[in-house]
């Protein structure tokens, strides 16, 4: 569990391709400095796996994680909202979150990750898949959607593992805020846990710094803080 980079052979930032529920899958993986760490997930905005996912890969393995990021479209990135959408509404929600549990699989069959459990981060659409993925799969014990965007109905949460905290703008008019209300209280009530719904004076995809008409540098640094200090406590015991 605690070999390095060096001793594995195995690069610091690589292509893998991973199965998929029978199906080969490909994503991002990043590794920490030290060459081990906890596992966590990271699950691309309505683009694709863009720069900008890459770059929060990176992030999160400087900051001590194994951190992969699953391609969901299969090599395919969006160049605006339009394609974007089309991408998304054919990408069906079950068939994401079994791409999702293959690359849980895949994460926690490296030598390098040493947590038992994964976390699990993701942006718009990610964040949806975030929460759709721990309400599934009880190898999910932290999940941080940020403005996740659920599509179609919310998801059962009654076999849910993991401790919530989400990141939410408050001029996001894709995530009107009483929306939060009733989606926290259907979590508790479903499986007892008391979601952290934080919200910010800042638009839709704050934390996007390849998106500056929409970047807010305060906002990201306050949620990037949280984040990593939540996902190291709650994967540092598993």
């Amino acid at each position: 569990m605690s070999e390095s980079p060096r001793s594995t052979g195995r690069p610091a930032h690589q292509n893998v391709t991973f199965d998929s529920n029978g199906t080969p899958a490909h994503g991002y993986l990043a590794l920490p400095p030290q060459g081990s760490g906890p596992g966590v997930i990271v699950i691309q905005e309505w683009w694709g796996l863009t720069d900008h996912i890459a770059d929060v890969t990176d992030r999160l393995a400087a900051e001590g994680f194994v951190a992969l990021a699953p391609d969901l479209y299969g090599g395919n990135v969006a160049h605006d909202s339009q394609e974007a959408f089309r991408l998304m509404r054919e990408l069906p929600v079950e068939r994401g979150v079994d791409l999702l549990a293959g690359a849980v699989d895949h994460l926690l069959a490296l030598p390098e990750v040493t947590s038992d459990t994964v976390g699990a981060v993701g942006f718009c659409m990610g964040g949806g898949f975030v929460l759709y993925l721990a309400a599934k799969d009880r190898r999910v014990t932290a999940a941080v959607p940020f403005y996740g965007v659920i599509q179609g109905e919310v998801p059962d949460f009654s076999n849910l593992a993991a401790q919530i905290l989400g990141h939410y703008g408050e001029r996001d008019e894709s995530i009107p805020l009483p929306t939060l209300d009733g989606l926290r209280a259907t979590i508790a009530k479903q499986s007892g846990v008391e979601a952290d719904f934080r919200v910010y004076p800042a638009d839709h995809a704050f934390f996007n710094d390849g998106r500056p008409e929409v970047h807010d540098p305060e906002a990201s640094a306050q949620a990037w803080t949280a984040t990593v200090g939540f996902l190291r406590s709650s994967l540092s015991g598993s």
